[in-house]
């Protein structure tokens, strides 16, 4: 489903990533890990068109993304890949609801339609109680769920993680483990997950450990 071919990756004169050869399988649920300056976020964001890399290729069912035009690339980025981050990047003037739907307008959904879908979502995470609320009326553990709702609002082929369980008490941390799990049964959905987690790495279907800019064996 996704094919990384030999990707480098510098910053001035730091090689971030040294020659990353890495397929991620529809489905799967793969961790990144590895300790800190090892170019996990680096390869997430590549992965995630949100940077390009200096050589190499990002392939996605066989399309080369790395050649697409940068209105070209926001549009697959919009349509098939979700994001979920650490520190869940809310909007904060918005509620739930509104937050989830905003993906869908911009992909060009209607307000009907995109409310119908985010309605689902909120179903769907146990948060249909919620959806008038603002982040700083949610407790961590559920915007972090509004967080997970939003990045599905598209049906992406896949969805990015960086430490999305990094900023969550044990219990929330738990809860939202079980939930990426429950997202690939119900939906077939892929995770790709930077984590330090290391009972998350161990659930997960593959770790893959990153050492200096390269994928250790």
């Amino acid at each position: 489903m996704i094919k990384l071919e030999n990707i480098t990756k510098s910053f001035g004169n730091l090689q971030v990533l040294k020659g990353i050869d890495l397929e991620i399988r529809k489905g799967e649920v793969a961790s990144i890990a590895g300790p800190s300056g090892a170019g996990k976020t680096t390869l997430l964001q590549i992965i995630g068109t949100l940077d390009r890399p200096d050589g190499g290729k990002v392939c996605f069912d066989g399309t080369d993304v790395s050649q697409l035009k940068e209105k070209e690339l926001a549009r697959f980025r919009n349509q098939h890949i979700g994001f979920v981050f650490q520190f869940h990047q809310l909007l904060p003037e918005f509620t739930a609801m509104e937050n989830i739907m905003i993906p869908m307008l911009i992909a060009g959904q209607s307000m009907q339609a995109a409310g119908q879908r985010a309605k689902e979502l909120l179903r769907f995470m146990g948060l249909a109680g919620r959806a008038s609320h603002k982040p700083n009326e949610l407790s961590g553990g559920e915007k972090q769920r509004v967080a997970v709702a939003r990045a599905l609002a598209n049906k992406p082929s896949v969805i990015l993680a960086d430490e999305p369980s990094g900023s969550l008490d044990t219990h929330n941390r738990e809860e939202l483990h079980r939930l990426f799990f429950s997202l690939r049964e119900e939906f077939g959905q892929t995770f790709v997950i930077v984590t330090h987690d290391e009972s998350l790495a161990a659930m997960s279907d593959r770790t893959i450990h990153m050492v200096d800019g390269r994928i250790s064996s």
